[in-house]
């Protein structure tokens, strides 16, 4: 009988690498799990925070990395500016980025209060200027090119102070702080 695949479910905190291993002083996956035999299944920048799931199957990794398998990811983003129509609609359609236009994203504000219920503060904190607001901004994304999220707000004009990973697929924080984790086994129809 085949052995399910387990998944871990991370909240990768702020300015840790994805990985096992880095040169010192860097943080890593080591600092905060045990995880023998455990490989992430796509990756978080270390400048972003939130899930990121870890798995001991080749088979899971594949099919949860790869865009092809179209597991939305979602994503909240604290902007700075303040959000128009015109921006949202751009997202959802689309921007042109240095490597050729973007897939259609989901995109839609967030009100603060929501935000302010479900995050945690961050250290250090973002940079915050008086005169210039931010915003929340959840994006919803079905491709994973290299800082995409922070590329695509920038392409219309709300840089990217700060950026967490909400879900992926199915899988989301849940009440994860940063640093915690959680051990799920797949179930039988995962392979279907």
């Amino acid at each position: 009988m085949r052995r399910m695949p387990q998944l871990i479910l991370f909240n990768k905190p702020f300015n840790v690498l994805s990985q096992f291993t880095g040169a010192a002083p860097e943080e890593t996956l080591a600092h905060y799990l045990q995880a023998p035999g455990f490989y992430p299944a796509g990756r978080l920048d270390k400048d972003s925070e939130g899930l990121l799931l870890l798995t001991d199957c080749g088979e899971t990794q594949q099919r949860i990395s790869n865009p092809r398998h179209k597991l939305g990811k979602i994503y909240w983003a604290q902007v700075e500016g303040l959000v128009s129509d015109e921006a949202l609609q751009r997202l959802r359609q689309g921007v042109q980025l240095k490597d050729g236009m973007s897939l259609p994203a989901g995109a839609e504000c967030l009100p603060v209060h929501q935000v302010d219920e479900c995050i945690w503060p961050r250290t250090p904190p973002i940079r915050e200027r008086k005169l210039i607001p931010t915003s929340w901004l959840a994006l919803t994304l079905y491709e994973g090119r290299n800082r995409q999220v922070r590329r695509m707000t920038a392409a219309v004009g709300l840089p990217t102070l700060r950026l967490i990973r909400q879900r992926i697929g199915s899988w989301h924080l849940g009440d994860l702080k940063p640093g915690e984790h959680r051990l799920i086994t797949l179930p039988p129809r995962w392979w279907r």
